[in-house]
């Protein structure tokens, strides 16, 4: 009985280790989150945030996580300096009041081992909304390099400027923005 009660608890613990959650921090040199808009009908505008923060934990077993990514608005990159500084005014980003845009999750979801989306909210301008992200890739694996445990993703969703206060110029600009965010992040 006690050789029962011994195995049955060495396989629990096993159990409880393969379940047990992960922590990624977030690689600031390769995770650039985009914004894409339509300018006047002309074309597509992509510019970039450089300065991204932040962590992910992943219980694959569980199929349970959490995401937590803080981009630093003062760090908007359009690849031309003025427009940079006219995008941090108040009249969009207000990085002066607002210098940090965050993403919390509030749950994600997976299909088998793999992230498909990301339910959270996202903070820009004071103001917080409900966004998913879709996740269009993801995988994890020993990295080439400094062999580390690293995961990988690119997740995308669509906003629009209007609900966080930065609908200026809409529907010249377009109101609706595409966030797309790659994201590679290391075991802690």
């Amino acid at each position: 009985m006690k050789r029962l009660a011994l195995i049955a608890a060495a396989f629990s613990m096993s159990a409880a280790a393969l379940a047990t959650p992960e922590t990624y921090v977030i690689d600031g040199g390769h995770t650039f989150p985009r914004f894409e808009y339509n300018h006047l009908g002309y074309s597509l505008q992509s510019s970039r945030f450089d300065k991204t923060s932040g962590k992910i934990t992943l219980d694959r077993a569980a199929k349970t996580g959490s995401v937590e990514v803080n981009i630093d608005a003062k760090s908007v990159n359009t690849g031309y300096s003025v427009f940079n500084g006219h995008l941090q005014g108040e009249d969009y980003f207000n990085t002066e009041k607002f210098p940090t845009i965050t993403f919390v999750s509030t749950g994600v979801k997976f299909d088998g081992d793999k992230v498909t989306a990301v339910d959270g909210n996202l903070t820009m301008k004071g103001v917080t909304k409900p966004v998913t992200l879709t996740v269009t890739s993801f995988h994890c694996m020993a990295h080439p390099m400094n062999k580390k445990d690293t995961c990988g993703a690119n997740a995308t969703a669509k906003i629009k400027r209007s609900d966080f206060n930065m609908g200026k110029n809409a529907p010249y600009v377009s109101d609706e923005v595409t966030l797309s965010i790659p994201v590679e992040a290391s075991k802690q």
